[in-house]
């Protein structure tokens, strides 16, 4: 994880509020930029947002909500789910064991990557670490032989479940096959103190539905394995609302996965979820400034190589807005963008089109909003671009020198 830099205006500025944290706090977005008078892009963490959302999982989730931790590491952002409720962290590796662990030692670390190192498993299970999840036998093996046989584990096995409706499709790396499961399932209960499956609908599924389409085929490997199960993860996937994408409430998946549960006999296990994109993704943004404009082509501080690799990659549709270099008002009338970052490689390009004013130029700052989720954690330092500054910016935010822009581009095409 990289070190923050800690930049502390010069001189106090009526945006500034003091520290949250190891983080500056303004009270306005253009404040922060202003103040902190970054070379690099600035990313914006809005700490009141991420505490309302995280009470929205841990209220209308009936069980446990542990936090993808892979959508944002940043220590700032864990301390903050931690303190607003959340004790639960799904993990992918032994930096984020560590992570998590030397940061919130009363946290539950689930180990939920299906594929781990022999020394990763024995230095997790040395830590603490007691769930695992694994999709194949040899995997099963090698959790049981790294901690010991031990005799507490939590086993979680992942199905490859099918269900229609995400933007990332995630069946394809990972998941026992479902004709495999129940035998896998019955070596695990032999072995397991508490025995669960896992499945992920995919990233952003835009239909509830999907969840208890799942939940279903996960049903059909329990009843054909004929064991008890003590607890179902039903992973993550719940949806954001970015431009052109208008999932439906939150709460509708909620209901839907509490009355799948109940119909297929898993009224009484434990139940999990594992949101990242849903709990961090409007809590941050990203400001990136334009450094050069030619016709329609911009070309930003951020890009590909950076926090922007959604937007270049997938070419996901975030929200955006504009501040001004020098606070003049742009005109009404609003242009397509296609935008470049600062490295030397022409792949780092982001085709949009961006809908931003006509009047946009150098020293203008584009906002690319809900990007609290896979844009800070997804920086490289290629030819030395990156960003290490990053802002609170408290609930009293003023935004009167903000300019949206309407939206006007189109969702991405859904994977089937």
């Amino acid at each position: 994880m990289q070190v923050l830099e800690i930049v502390r205006p010069s001189s106090p500025t009526e945006d500034f509020r003091g520290q949250y944290g190891e983080l500056n706090c303004y009270s306005s977005i253009r404040g922060a930029i202003e103040a902190e008078a970054s070379n690099d892009s600035v990313h914006l963490f809005f700490p009141d947002v991420l505490q309302d959302k995280a009470a929205e999982f841990l209220t209308g989730f009936r069980g446990r909500s542990m936090y993808a931790v892979k959508a944002n590491p940043h220590a700032e952002v864990l301390k903050t789910l931690y303190t607003a409720g959340v004790r639960d962290f799904d993990v992918a590796s032994i930096r984020e064991v560590e992570l998590v662990a030397g940061l919130l030692p009363g946290a539950k670390l689930y180990f939920m990557h299906p594929i781990k190192s022999r020394q990763a498993i024995q230095r997790a299970y040395m830590m603490g670490v007691r769930a695992f999840a694994f999709d194949h036998m040899d995997e099963l093996n090698k959790i049981l032989e790294e901690t010991g046989y031990a005799e507490d584990l939590e086993l979680f096995l992942r199905l490859g479940v099918s269900a229609k409706g995400a933007a990332y499709e995630l069946s394809g790396k990972f998941g026992a096959p479902l004709d495999m499961a129940p035998m896998l399932l019955s070596r695990a209960r032999q072995v397991a103190m508490k025995l669960g499956v896992s499945f992920h609908v995919g990233s952003q599924c835009m239909r509830p539905g999907a969840f208890s389409e799942a939940i279903l085929q996960a049903a059909a490997v329990v009843g054909h394995a004929g064991i008890k199960l003590d607890v179902i993860d039903v992973g993550g996937g719940f949806p954001v609302a970015y431009p052109g994408m208008e999932p439906p409430a939150l709460d509708s998946y909620f209901q839907t996965i509490h009355s799948a549960l109940d119909m297929h006999g898993f009224a009484d296990a434990e139940t999990l979820c594992e949101p990242g994109r849903a709990l961090v993704a409007e809590s941050g943004a990203v400001a990136a400034r334009v450094e050069l404009r030619k016709g329609t082509d911009l070309y930003l501080n951020d890009g590909t190589y950076g926090a922007l690799f959604d937007a270049g990659v997938p070419e996901w549709p975030f929200p955006l807005s504009l501040i001004t270099a020098d606070g003049r008002a742009t005109l009404d009338e609003t242009s397509f963008y296609r935008c470049f970052g600062p490295t030397c490689d022409s792949c780092d390009k982001m085709e949009g089109p961006f809908p931003l004013p006509v009047d946009v130029a150098e020293g203008d700052w584009v906002i690319f909003e809900h990007l609290g989720a896979y844009g800070h954690t997804m920086q490289a330092r290629f030819n030395g671009f990156y960003s290490e500054t990053m802002v609170a910016i408290s609930r009293e935010t003023d935004t009167p020198n903000t300019i949206s822009v309407p939206t006007l581009v189109a969702a991405p095409t859904l994977i089937a």
